[in-house]
């Protein structure tokens, strides 16, 4: 099984991270699917999604639960069924998941890839990264915000939040491994602690609310 990392962020929050690296047949031995997830799971046309949906029920069994114990509310976040926090990620052959007993919690996974130059305008004030020393810096820079934002969106999952607009994550360093970030919506304003670390060529983001 490889489990590619496991973080203990504190003793109420752990965060699991999945290499997809088996087969689907290798990776549907011991998942037991609610009728729903397999009609989920048979109806994605990719087989390497099959795969990071099934690696992430192992995920979910490293941390003590089954795929019965998750459900999704109107907007498509997760929860638990004994009432904990969890946030769910996949990108390419990485899958993660956070659990927090105390905090919310958002995780996302993202490759660093060039074509976030082109979309970055419309996440992020693109002239505040003109400093940096080469287009591979900004692209490292641009992933670890994406990440932050992606997770804060995970935590509000309010329909009509802007992550131009209504989230500001607060300027950082790479060596920093962490920064803070707010959301500003609606009149409500919402504080986030953000912890990042970068993986292969992946970077991961997560974020707690404080």
């Amino acid at each position: 099984m490889p489990i590619y990392k496991t973080i203990t962020v504190s003793q109420a929050t752990q965060v699991y991270i999945w290499k997809v690296i088996e087969s689907e047949a290798e990776l549907s031995k011991d998942v037991v699917l609610t009728k729903h997830c397999q009609e989920r799971m048979l109806s994605m046309k990719s087989e390497m999604h099959r795969r990071a949906f099934l690696s992430i029920r192992h995920l979910l069994k490293l941390a003590n639960y089954e795929d019965k114990d998750v459900f999704y509310n109107e907007f498509g976040k997760p929860h638990l069924v004994d009432g904990k926090h969890i946030s769910i990620t996949h990108s390419h052959n990485f899958t993660a998941i956070i659990i927090s007993s105390d905090k919310e919690v958002g995780i996302d996974i993202e490759k660093q890839r060039d074509k976030i130059l082109r979309i970055a305008h419309k996440f992020t004030p693109i002239q505040e990264y003109s400093t940096l020393a080469n287009s591979e810096a900004i692209v490292r820079k641009l992933t670890t915000v994406w990440g932050a934002k992606e997770s804060l969106y995970k935590i509000y999952a309010q329909p009509g939040l802007s992550f131009l607009n209504h989230i500001d994550v607060k300027d950082f360093s790479l060596d920093d491994e962490r920064t803070t970030a707010e959301i500003l919506y609606d009149g409500k304003k919402s504080d986030f602690e953000v912890f990042f670390f970068e993986l292969e060529s992946f970077t991961c983001v997560y974020a707690l609310k404080k």
